[in-house]
């Protein structure tokens, strides 16, 4: 009798468990410039894109906007693995490339998706009060520029501070290597100005989780700027910056132990957020 007890509680908890799973679906190559905005530019039509991975039978999920690395010349839209089947949709976002176009042009891209995910992710069950903006390398410098300089939300009519929170793996914080060399100046050569994240610096911004790889495997000085940064924020009165050195990674390689930290991260700004 306490064998078949066992048993039957055994199918019980399986069958709760199997009945939870979370089903997700994927949404591919969806335009973010909306209401035939340069709809004559090809290259915007081409580019500028999105697909949008959510689960299907959850509500009031947290949304992940994921810009891809490849210095501003290359890369695509992926889904990362490490965020699938996390209870989250991931937004991956392309966007478009120097040479075929110069700053700021893939920054304003990065604010319309970003902007197009405010205003949709609701439709598919997403909290519009979770959403975090992260990326890799290029994608973790567009995801710093668009959460810190309010400008360029500020053209979607959204406010950069309802970003729940900013995940920058391994991105500038000074001025883009690929920016300089639009303008002629080498990349050994460091600048800081509008179009840097150090220039933007703010009391006010979102958390920000700033991860890069080991200091003497990274690229240049990826980390001693990095670490700037965080210093700097500090001291302007910021009170939830974070930064992870990820000893004995290289650039390319801290992407994936960084991903566990982003998923912490969004539920320790989960749980903030419900207790405040």
């Amino acid at each position: 009798m306490i064998q078949r007890l066992v048993i039957l509680l055994i199918l019980l908890v399986g069958y709760t468990v199997n009945s939870q799973t979370t089903t997700y679906s994927l949404k591919e190559n969806l335009a973010y410039y909306e209401n035939g905005f340069e709809q004559d530019d090809a290259y915007i039509k081409e580019r500028c894109k999105l697909d949008i991975y959510y689960p299907t039978n959850q509500n009031g999920f947290a949304t992940v906007v994921w810009f891809h690395g490849g210095g501003l010349t290359s890369g695509n839209k992926e889904i990362p693995e490490s965020l699938k089947n996390k209870g989250l949709a991931v937004v991956a976002v392309n966007y478009r490339l120097y040479p075929k176009v110069k700053a700021p042009a893939y920054i304003e891209d990065a604010a319309a998706a970003v902007s197009w995910v405010y205003r949709n992710i609701e439709r598919y069950g997403g909290d519009a009060s979770l959403i975090f903006v992260s990326g890799h390398s290029a994608g973790g410098y567009l995801a710093s520029m668009v959460g810190l300089d309010k400008s360029w939300l500020g053209h979607f009519d959204m406010d950069a501070d309802k970003i729940a929170g900013l995940i920058p793996f391994s991105g500038h914080t000074i001025t883009h290597f690929t920016v300089r060399e639009e303008r002629g100046i080498k990349g050994t050569q460091a600048i800081v100005d509008s179009l840097a994240p150090l220039y933007h610096v703010r009391p006010d911004a979102p958390p920000m989780l700033l991860i890069t790889g080991d200091r003497d495997l990274e690229l240049l000085g990826r980390y001693e700027e990095t670490a700037y940064f965080h210093r700097m924020m500090q001291l302007s009165g910021h009170s939830q910056v974070q930064l992870f050195e990820l000893e004995g990674y290289d650039h390319g390689g801290m992407a994936f132990p960084a991903f566990p930290l982003l998923v912490k991260e969004i539920n320790r700004v989960k749980k903030a957020i419900k207790e405040k």
